[in-house]
């Protein structure tokens, strides 16, 4: 199931990125996602325009590193989401329903809060698929260059196996998490190609 589900997701954004890049290639921009950046995840989104209400935006990111100790925050992600304009594409406030999926292994982050306070004590690895509503606005800086601003809320089915600690390795323990929360934050520096 597993496997399938990770098929259609990164198939489907792949048939998007290809469609989108050939029927509208006047409408398309590059971002990066600075909080994200934050994590020292690497990402990438194109979004392409549809019409003068719609577009579609295809984001993900990819984090491969280990820190000192064994700390990691590695995980890949692909975030395509569908966004109706208030105004017009591209400007203004926004509304969108994205859809999130990935695969993580997640050790020694201190999060003192929620449901994951253990993070800092044990080793998390799996994977995760979701979905949810965002908000989010547009500022045009210039013909170039753009900013944006998101905040998306929803539910991710998390698979994951628990490790007693970073380095070891012994599994101690598997299950699923059902999360309902923040699912996506932005501040996205933009730019359009033309």
């Amino acid at each position: 199931m597993y496997k399938v589900l990770k098929f259609l997701i990164l198939g489907s954004t792949l048939l998007g990125l290809t469609s989108s890049l050939t029927t509208y290639a006047q409408n398309i921009s590059l971002k990066t996602n600075v909080l994200y950046m934050g994590t020292t995840t690497p990402n990438l989104g194109m979004e392409f325009k549809l019409n003068d209400k719609w577009t579609v935006d295809l984001s993900g990111g990819y984090n491969p590193f280990s820190f000192h100790e064994n700390r990691k925050f590695k995980h890949w992600v692909v975030m395509p989401e569908l966004r109706f304009w208030t105004c017009e594409s591209f400007s203004g406030h926004f509304l969108g329903l994205h859809l999130i999926g990935g695969e993580y292994n997640v050790s020694d982050i201190n999060l003192p809060v929620g449901r994951f306070k253990d993070l800092k004590d044990f080793r998390y690895q799996g994977w995760g698929i979701g979905g949810g509503l965002t908000y989010g606005y547009h500022w045009v800086i210039n013909r170039r260059f753009n900013l944006e601003a998101s905040i998306s809320a929803g539910y991710a089915y998390l698979d994951y196996e628990k490790f007693k600690c970073a380095k070891c390795g012994e599994k101690i323990g598997e299950g699923t998490n059902n999360y309902f929360g923040l699912t996506k934050a932005t501040v996205s520096l933009i730019y359009f190609i033309k």
